[in-house]
This record gives structure tokens, sequence and C-alpha cells, in this order.
């Protein structure tokens, strides 16, 4: 479903869209819309707030404007390249997006721009400080375009990746982990939080898990269709064990290991993070944490307590050792055996 946004007159916009109940409901949110029936289309203000009002509503890939109309043959095919080869969700729709905004930016058609306006482009994510991470996902994006749907093997895209900044995770200590779970009452909230610390998953792999996943026999939890596309087995600690056959007394679950409010689907990420949230400023915890901090926590601590980096790639699901090495660089274990030279002056002058 596409919406087709054109210029109608001075100050308006006529907004044109596949007639449903739920679209109808839509454009009715949007403050100044008029139906013109002669025309069969709404009419909006013409401004910056009735444009991302759209964009919220409708959605941004589903949105189109006057001046790239005609290459919505191109992305409905972009779209259809992307599920067949089988990307996720998410990266279908991060895809689109660069796409579309690139050709909101220089309002051509994707047949008449070439690298230097790519370039200038990826320029202007520069200079808007998108992050090094935006824009290399960008580049990808052209590259699938180009070189994947319309394979033009020996197009010039010489394009450079820009360097991603080296910054370090933030870690919780033991301590403050322990003061996180204790500051949170509800018990299928308790479960959640522990469960992402003791296997170290991703927030959306504690959202997707399934009952059947958890394998009390050998104390495994398997993650299935991770990032990636690829499945894991992960830690099931015997604490985790007792806490979640608690969990099952009370809330029987019947499908999704935690499910949502109506029980037919499973908890939000969203809803995760607000617990999280809530948890680590209950908790008095003063570092600039999320919901991931607990992965990188566990793979820390776990560094910590002498288990083997090779290992903890794989509770990890790492594709890359270099990935998983950067937790030495957060690691005490090594650094508590290296005296600073400022104590081997002082315990001199002590002397």
């Amino acid at each position: 479903m596409f919406v087709h946004v054109k210029k109608y007159s001075e100050g308006f916009l006529s907004v044109k869209f596949p007639y449903s109940v739920e679209n109808v409901e839509k454009i009715r949110k949007v403050d100044g819309r008029k139906w013109i029936e002669s025309d069969k289309i709404w009419v909006i203000p013409d401004n910056e707030d009735r444009i991302k009002l759209l964009y919220r509503l409708f959605g941004k890939d589903n949105v189109f404007f006057e001046n790239y109309e005609y290459d919505k043959d191109t992305m409905i095919a972009l779209k259809n390249e992307l599920k067949i080869r089988n990307y996720s969700v998410k990266t279908q729709k991060a895809y689109l997006g660069h796409v579309r905004r690139l050709l909101q930016f220089h309002k051509k058609c994707i047949d008449n721009i070439d690298k230097d306006d790519i370039k200038l482009y990826l320029l202007r994510l520069v200079d808007a400080n998108k992050s090094a991470a935006y824009i290399d996902q960008a580049v990808s994006a052209f590259k699938f375009l180009y070189i994947d749907l319309k394979n033009i093997d020996d197009v010039d895209f010489d394009i450079k990746r820009p360097k991603r900044e080296q910054k370090l995770p933030s870690v919780l200590n033991t301590n403050e982990v322990f003061k996180i779970i204790e500051s949170v009452d509800n018990l299928k909230h308790r479960a959640i939080i522990m469960l992402i610390y003791s296997a170290g998953l991703r927030v959306s792999e504690a959202a997707n898990l399934r009952i059947e996943d958890i394998d009390s026999k050998r104390n495994l939890i398997h993650i299935k269709g991770a990032k990636g596309k690829k499945d894991r087995y992960t830690l099931l600690s015997n604490a985790m064990l007792e806490l979640l056959r608690q969990y099952f007394k009370i809330y029987r679950p019947e499908c999704w290991l935690f499910e949502g409010q109506n029980g037919e689907k499973h908890i939000t990420v969203r809803s995760i993070q607000k617990v999280f949230e809530k948890a680590a400023f209950k908790a008095g915890v003063k570092k600039k944490v999320s919901v991931h901090t607990l992965r990188h926590s566990f793979a820390t601590h776990l560094l910590e307590n002498g288990t083997d980096l090779r290992y903890i790639q794989e509770l990890l699901g790492h594709a890359s050792p270099s990935t998983t090495e950067i937790y030495t660089h957060v690691s005490e274990r090594d650094f508590a055996k290296i005296q600073s030279p400022l104590d081997r002056i002082m315990n001199k002058v002590k002397l």
C-alpha cells in the first residue's frame, strides 16, 4: 500500500491512497484535512508537521511525493527482493528508508543517480552528525539496490565505508546487577531481567522465546533465528530454572515464554526496555545503561571468571571472534594484576 502526495495548490498537498476504513481513520487525524469530492482526493496543509504526521501514520516507506512517484515500481521490486533473500523485517525497513531518503534528497529517479550523487548524500549525513553505523548501513542499502536488484555488476561504486568509532560497551559490576534484580518486585519482570543477564540474550531474543526453547534437562536455552538468521544454544542457570518454575506455576504461559497483555503475542521489546529502565533507576545505577548492558555484563563477568573467549563467542552468537574480543578491554581480570607507577612511587616513599 502506497500513499501518493503531490502539490495541490499554494500551501496545500493532495494525498491519495487505496480506500480502507483504517486509512480514512488515519487521514482524519491530520488537522486541516479536506476531502475533495470532485477529485476524489484528500487535501492537507503543506507544512513540515503535517508531512511528519503522514510518515508516522502510514509509515515512511509507504509515502511517495510527486517528484519521485515514478520510482514506486523500483521501491516495490526492492522490497520484494529483500523479502525473497530472507532479510529481516528490520533490515528491509532500514534499506527501504535509506533509498527513499536518497530519492527525496536528489529528486531524481534511481537510474539518474550516480556515484557523485550518492557521495553528496552521504556527506549530508556526515554533516547531520549521523553515526558511522548509520552511514555504513546506507552504503549497504545502495549497493544492494544497484548490484543485487538491478544486477549492475560493473557499477562504479568504490565508495569507502566510514570508519566506525571504537566505543567500549558499558558494563555493570555484579553488585549493580544484583541491585537491579532485587529492585524488581513483579515475578514476570524479574524473570525477564534475570534470564537476559544469565544467558547473555539480546532483548529481541528474550521477547521471542517459546516455552519449547527451554531445555531444563540439559540446562540450555535454544535461541532460534537470532541475528543473522542463526540458531544457537546458551546457558540456563540453575537459579534461573528455579525462578522459571515459580513463574510457570503462577502465569501458566501457553506458547510464548513471556506473553504480551492479550496472551496471543509475546511481550514487546519496548516493554522489556521499560522494565529495565525502571529497575535501573530504582536500583540507583548512575551509569548510562540499557537492557543490552546486561548482555555486555554477562560476557565480561564470564571472562573475568576465566571462561575461554571462544566459548563466550559461541554463547553470544558472534560470527567473528574480533567482536567478542572487545570484552577484553573492559574486563578487570588482567588489569587487577598491573600496578600503577604512582603506587610504586608512594610505596617507596613509605619505606
